[in-house]
C-alpha cells in the first residue's frame, strides 16, 4: 500500500510590520510556487498557512520524510518569498535562511520541519499546529497531556485500544542524543526529562508494539530545530510546528485540542528572552503584537483522503477557547509586571544565545573576588 507523507516546513522570511504578521504577497508567492509543483504532480496537495511572521508550508506527497525534492521545493519557495520581502523592506527578510544555497535537506539550514509518513486509515483526521514566538519545548506539556495524561485524554483510561499507552521519543537538543520512553510504565522518567524544557523536547510519539497501528508510524511529530544552536547566536525564535493524528485508537480530536485549554508558560516572547503564556488563536488572530506576543498557536484540522488535504478547519477559532485566551491575557499582564526580572526574563542558561552576552561584555574584568 502506498504511504502518504505529510510535511510542514516553515521559515520566517520577513515580518510585516516588525515581527507581527505575514505580508499577503509572500503567501501569494508561496501558493503560486506550490501550485506549479502540484500541477506537475510533483506533490499531491498543499496548503499555505501562517502564524505571526512565519510562513508555514503544509505539503502532502509520497516521497517519504527527508525528501530532497520536497525540501528543495520548500527552500526555493522561501528564497523567492525572501526576494519579495527584501523588495518590500520587510523586517528580518530571510532571517531563517542560514545557508547560501540548498544542499539536499533543509535541516540545519534554518527552516523548521515536522514530517510523518503514514499508512492512511479508513478515516485519517490530523491537526497541523503552528506556533510563533517560542521554542520546540512549548509542545512538551500539551503533547504529554494528549498521549499520557488521562485527566486530559479520557481514552487512556476507558478506551481498550489506548489503555496500553504510547512510546515517546525525547531529544536532548544540546547533546544531539535521544531516548525512547514507554508510558505509563516510565511516566515519571518522562516527566523528569520533558519538564526541563530548556534541554529536553518531545520529538515523536508512537503507538506501542502490539497495538492497533504500526509501531514505526508516529502518531505525533514536532519540529525540534533550534536556530540559536545552528547560528551560534540569537537570530529569532524557533517557532515550532507539529502534526498530530487523531481518533480511533489515538486521542480524539477534542482531547488533542483540550491540551491547549491551559495557557501554559513557554520560553520566547519578546526578543526570545521572556517567559509567557501560550495563547491558542484562529489563524487570522495569530498576530502577536503585545510585547511581540504573547506566544501564539494555531490548529489547522484536515482529513487526509488518498493524500489530499481535505480542509482545513481553523480549530482554535471556536469560541470555547475564549476563556483560555482571556486567562492568557491575564497571565501576560502578571508576567509583564516583573519587567527585566526572572521569572519573566529567562534564566541565564537560556539567555546565553540572546543579545545579553554582548551587554555583559562591557563588565568583563570589573568583577572582583570577594574575600
Amino acid at each position: 500500500m502506498t504511504k502518504t507523507t505529510i510535511s510542514i516546513i516553515k521559515a520566517d522570511v520577513g515580518g510585516f510590520p516588525g515581527h507581527s504578521s505575514m505580508h499577503p504577497k509572500l503567501m501569494e508567492k508561496a501558493n503560486e510556487q506550490l501550485k506549479i509543483s502540484k500541477d506537475k504532480k510533483e506533490i499531491t496537495d498543499f496548503y499555505v498557512g501562517k502564524c505571526g511572521d512565519d510562513l508555514d508550508l503544509i505539503i502532502s506527497h509520497n516521497k517519504g520524510v527527508d525528501s530532497s525534492d520536497i525540501h528543495g521545493l520548500a527552500w526555493d519557495t522561501f528564497v523567492k518569498c525572501t526576494e519579495i520581502a527584501k523588495e518590500l523592506k520587510l523586517y528580518g527578510a530571510g532571517q531563517d535562511l542560514l545557508a547560501d544555497s540548498f544542499s539536499g535537506n533543509v535541516k540545519g539550514m534554518g527552516p523548521g520541519v515536522a514530517e510523518m509518513e503514514i499508512t492512511e486509515r479508513k478515516s485519517e483526521p490530523l491537526v497541523c499546529f503552528l506556533m510563533d514566538k517560542t521554542d520546540p519545548s512549548a509542545f512538551n506539556l500539551p503533547v504529554y497531556k494528549m498521549f499520557a495524561d488521562p485527566f486530559n485524554t479520557a481514552g487512556l483510561s476507558i478506551d481498550p485500544s489506548m489503555i496500553a499507552g504510547f512510546k515517546f521519543e525525547v531529544y536532548d537538543i544540546y547533546n544531539n542524543k535521544r531516548v525512547f520512553l514507554n508510558t505509563p510504565e516510565e511516566l515519571h522518567e518522562l516527566l523528569a526529562l520533558v519538564g526541563s524544557k530548556s534541554k529536553y523536547v518531545i520529538k515523536r510519539v508512537y503507538p506501542k508494539k502490539g497495538g492497533k497501528y504500526p509501531e514505526d508510524e508516529p502518531a505525533a511529530v514536532v519540529s525540534t530545530d533550534k536556530l540559536s544552536l545552528i547560528a551560534g547566536e540569537y537570530v529569532g525564535k524557533d517557532d515550532p510546528v507539529a502534526i498530530v493524528r487523531a481518533q480511533s485508537g489515538l486521542p480524539a480530536l477534542g482531547e488533542v485540542l483540550e491540551a491547549f485549554a491551559f495557557p501554559h508558560l513557554v520560553s520566547g516572547w519578546m526578543r526570545g528572552s521572556h517567559c509567557g503564556p501560550m495563547m491558542p488563536v484562529a489563524m487570522e488572530d495569530a498576530t502577536p503584537t503585545r510585547f511581540d506576543g504573547p506566544p501564539r498557536v494555531v490548529a489547522l484540522g484536515f482529513q487526509i483522503a488518498n493524500g489530499k488535504l481535505v480542509g482545513p478547519v481553523d480549530l482554535f477559532k471556536d469560541k470555547a477557547f475564549d476563556l483560555t485566551r482571556q486567562k492568557a491575557s491575564e497571565i501576560a499582564d502578571y508576567m509583564r509586571r516583573h519587567g527585566p526580572f526572572e521569572p519573566h526574563r529567562l534564566a541565564p542558561s537560556e539567555m546565553e544565545y540572546t543579545t545579553l552576552p554582548k551587554v555583559l561584555e562591557k563588565l568583563k574584568g570589573r568583577f572582583e573576588k570577594v574575600a
